[in-house]
């Protein structure tokens, strides 16, 4: 696996200059994550990145390194104000975010973004800002997975009370049941783990985002990749996917 690409000035702001990752790339690729919580959509943006040379530009990275700056910008200060205050972003608030990092959606290397747009207003305000770059967006790759199969993957979630590291009653348990492996703290599940908890924000997730699928599927960008099986697996369906919709496009 390559290393990943330095992300300096999309957590600081596109007056601040990224080293750039010597890369052999087949061509520059610009790309946006859809998916639910459950689906491994992270760990596929990780490995999408190595493959391809891009950068993974996560707002929900954006945020906790913001939190965490002792200095930030406008935008970002105006958002943690209204997180401060438990109210929800914006969707002209992120999207100002994202203007302020407007290089890195212009980087030869191209991008890949994670956790955006959430919604139809965020969607439509980032072709406006891609327009105004002069920048062509080549796809969206939408992870899916049968309900029943996300509850099952977060259900068996399990984390520790002290020093907050997951485990997966089957994919992945600790050597002592119920014992952290690292610090020796107790496992338990998450409220918002259990499965009545998931299939709600599951419903709320799909209400949420069948909108924005729908404006790309329009504009023909709309890639649908299963989420079955391996990490590799999946990463190969994909870029096989991409390649096509690439090429049909261009022909």
């Amino acid at each position: 696996m390559h290393d990943l690409p330095d992300r300096t000035a999309w957590f600081r702001g596109s007056e601040c200059r990224c080293e750039p990752l010597p890369f052999q790339r087949e061509r520059t690729y610009r790309l946006i994550l859809l998916g639910p919580p459950g689906v491994g959509k992270g760990t596929q943006g990780e490995l999408l990145c190595s493959r391809l040379g891009t950068c993974q530009l996560s707002t929900g990275e954006l945020f906790r390194a913001g939190a965490c700056a002792a200095e930030s910008s406008p935008a970002m200060q105006a958002a943690l104000e209204v997180m401060r205050r438990g109210e929800l972003v914006s969707d002209e608030l992120v999207m100002s975010m994202v203007r302020e990092r407007c290089g890195c959606l212009r980087c030869h290397g191209g991008f890949l973004l994670d956790g955006i747009p959430r919604t139809l207003t965020q969607a439509e305000l980032l072709e406006s800002l891609l327009a105004e770059l002069d920048v062509e967006l080549d796809a969206v790759l939408s992870y899916e997975l049968p309900l029943e199969e996300i509850v099952d993957r977060i259900g068996g979630r399990r984390t520790c009370s002290q020093c907050k590291a997951i485990y997966h009653v089957a994919a992945r348990p600790p050597s002592r049941d119920g014992i952290c492996d690292r610090c020796g703290g107790a496992l338990a599940q998450r409220d918002d783990d259990r499965p009545e908890a998931v299939r709600i924000r599951m419903q709320t997730y799909r209400e949420a985002t069948r909108p924005v699928s729908e404006f790309y599927a329009r504009r023909n960008k709309l890639i649908t990749v299963s989420a079955q099986g391996e990490p590799d697996q999946i990463l190969d369906c994909s870029l096989q996917l991409l390649r096509n919709h690439v090429a049909a496009a261009s022909s």
